[in-house]
């Protein structure tokens, strides 16, 4: 098969990230899925290749929360290979009580927004190397929830913990870093991209609150299957359709209108800065 591209999807042993994954696996290129439980992630490569017919499928387990495992699979990775094609952010989740890991960052800051930071980080040089040269974010609508940054408190340790504000804000923040990247990334002809997958069913929200869960599993088979949302990561990671595109926001493979906030530059590199600091890098994308 012609013009095979080599695709790194973080978070695919279920939901949206498998769905992906299996979708690119049919269309015959290989994958590199990244997943936290190697039980779980095992299981999701033989699914993978059982459904598509595609051996190509390897795995690298880390947990997208922690600072040192990112490091650790982003070294396992480029030790391996010598270039990737497309890398595909997917991995997130909502936390019903308010926690800090172990670099002192609440938790849904440390997988939702510093996961994608810190994982692009790492595997910038093989992008750089690729033929496709595409960064694909999962963001959310839930973004459009978030009127205001807590400058002053981004882990949210002095305001009262809500799990919706904690995830709409790191939505909001996955935005910034595509918007930020984008920009940076121009002369390398890497296109940034971020969407909304749609309202899914795809065991989100088991994390959050005992209430928020059952109320995702009572509600949830009412909504789309994974295999829906997975639709828009396919078109911006393949597609020559959106080959140029770059920097911007999209719902069911088309562009789509992100809030008023979500489109400030200051803003945006203000927490491109903060993201720096939090991961105490000197240079974005060396290793």
């Amino acid at each position: 098969m012609e013009n095979i591209k080599t695709i790194v999807i973080s978070g695919a042993n279920s939901g949206i990230g498998k769905a992906t994954a299996l979708d690119l696996a049919k269309l015959g290129h290989r994958l590199l899925l990244i997943c936290r439980s190697e039980q779980r992630g095992k299981a999701a490569v033989e699914s993978i290749i059982h459904d598509s017919k595609n051996n190509a499928i390897e795995l690298f387990l880390c947990d997208l929360s922690n600072q040192a495992s990112i490091a650790a699979c982003g070294q396992a990775i480029r030790a391996k290979y010598d270039a990737i094609d497309i890398l595909i952010n997917n991995a997130g989740a909502i936390f019903g009580q308010h926690q800090l890991n172990n670099s002192g960052l609440e938790q849904t800051f440390a997988l939702n927004h510093m996961g994608y930071f810190l994982l692009t980080h790492e595997l910038l040089g093989l992008i750089k190397q690729g033929s496709g040269k595409r960064i694909v974010n999962v963001a959310s609508i839930a973004h459009k929830f978030t009127r205001k940054i807590p400058w002053g408190d981004l882990q949210l340790q002095h305001l009262k913990y809500k799990q919706m504000k904690a995830y709409s804000l790191s939505k909001l923040y996955n935005i910034y870093f595509t918007r930020v990247l984008a920009e940076r990334l121009k002369s390398d002809n890497i296109t940034v991209n971020c969407f909304h997958p749609g309202t899914i069913y795809s065991g989100f929200g088991a994390s959050g609150s005992e209430f928020f869960a059952k109320l995702v599993q009572v509600g949830g088979p009412l909504l789309s299957k994974p295999s829906l949302g997975a639709k828009t990561a396919v078109y911006l990671a393949i597609s020559p359709k959106v080959a140029t595109q770059s920097g911007q926001y999209f719902a069911h493979r088309r562009k789509a209108h992100s809030s008023r906030l979500s489109k400030n530059k200051q803003q945006a590199e203000r927490l491109w800065d903060s993201s720096m600091s939090y991961a105490q890098l000197r240079e974005y994308g060396k290793v």
